[in-house]
């Protein structure tokens, strides 16, 4: 059965709330976990840590690929209304102006902690050697893409906009794919843990899940599969993520070298992918409607994504003389940082001229 597109619209704007929250939960589970690549970190002392770089393990498998989806989904539509030149201006004051905001006033007030480490630095000096986009290496990559997306149209005619039902075969042979391209980019060229500096990619060994998801929106929103998509799909995508986890992840762990790394890849790739299918379909069936609220949420989730640092770092701060065990911090600090994310964005989008860009 169709979904009309007012409920589909509404479906993925949900989702990307969703997926919004994720990144902010994503950093809160980063600033107590072991993996301190934050700007304000208090590396856990106690177990619970373990539980925090878990969920942010699972949660790197699929949630940015997820957005990277969402986002190709709306480009080809983005580009037929508004053809070649008015759809790359736009990118570029959409995504630019915010990586730009963020690179020349935002970062200054979140990466003090580091500066404040140094003995006899000047601040110049620092400010240009840890120049980096932080979260919004998103923005900075969706913009390649763009572009990339409107070369490959002046090239050649867009694919015809006619439904055709998404295949089993061919969603296992997609994954199949991204596990190889995976692993071989890792092995041969980009090492899982790898950062590129001043461009910021903090998971540059994730970049051909990156690529496929969007290519794979774009070729979603001509093919019609968010509609096309059985019931029965969802059901089977989110079986096959716990299934998937609980084969390989296990299997990788026994193992060690490259054969360790082509089962991390297999596993991320079939959970990914599982996961976009699992949620897609749960969010259309379940999530479709969206009351004032949902549409405030959704239409403050980019800015919440811009803003969300600063927010999380002055807590940070304000709860580091709390003691208390690392998933309790977690725990409170998500609970406080998330409504306080969304009133800054609400406080950001409502300056003058805000909303054109946001």
């Amino acid at each position: 059965m169709k979904t009309a597109p007012r409920t589909r619209l509404h479906s993925i704007d949900n989702l990307r709330t969703v997926l919004t929250v994720l990144v902010v939960v994503h950093h809160v589970a980063v600033t107590y976990g072991h993996i301190p690549l934050w700007y304000y970190t208090e590396p856990a002392k106690d177990p619970s840590g373990i539980l925090l770089d878990i969920l942010v393990t699972f949660n790197q498998a699929f949630f940015m690929g997820f957005f990277f989806l969402v986002s190709g989904f709306f480009t080809p539509g983005s580009y037929d209304r508004k053809g070649s030149r008015a759809f790359v201006r736009d990118r570029l004051v959409r995504l630019g102006i915010p990586l730009l905001a963020f690179l020349l006033l935002l970062r200054p007030l979140v990466n003090f902690g580091g500066y404040a480490q140094l003995d006899g630095v000047p601040y110049w000096q620092y400010y240009l050697v840890s120049w980096d986009p932080g979260p919004m290496w998103f923005a900075e990559v969706l913009i390649v893409f763009a572009l990339a997306y409107a070369l490959w149209r002046s090239l050649r005619a867009p694919l015809d906009q006619r439904p055709a039902p998404l295949r089993f075969g061919s969603v296992v042979l997609f994954t199949a794919g991204l596990a190889v391209v995976t692993f071989l980019w890792r092995l041969f060229l980009v090492p899982t843990g790898s950062y590129v500096p001043v461009l910021g990619l903090p998971t540059p060994s994730f970049l051909p899940q990156y690529v496929a998801m969007f290519a794979l929106g774009c070729v979603a929103f001509r093919r019609g599969w968010f509609e096309t998509l059985p019931a029965r799909a969802g059901r089977l995508g989110l079986v096959a993520a716990g299934v998937s986890t609980a084969v390989l992840l296990p299997l990788s762990g026994m193992t060690s070298g490259a054969a360790a790394s082509a089962l991390t890849a297999a596993w991320e790739s079939a959970f990914a992918v599982s996961m976009v299918i699992g949620l897609s379909v749960l969010f259309r069936e379940r999530f479709g409607e969206q009351g004032p609220r949902g549409r405030f949420l959704s239409d403050h989730a980019f800015t919440v994504y811009i803003v969300h640092p600063l927010v999380l770092v002055a807590v940070g701060y304000g709860l580091r003389r709390l003691d208390a065990i690392a998933i309790v911090k977690f725990a409170i600090m998500l609970v406080v940082s998330l409504p306080l994310c969304w009133v800054l964005a609400y406080l950001v989008r409502s300056l003058p001229g805000a909303k054109r860009v946001l």
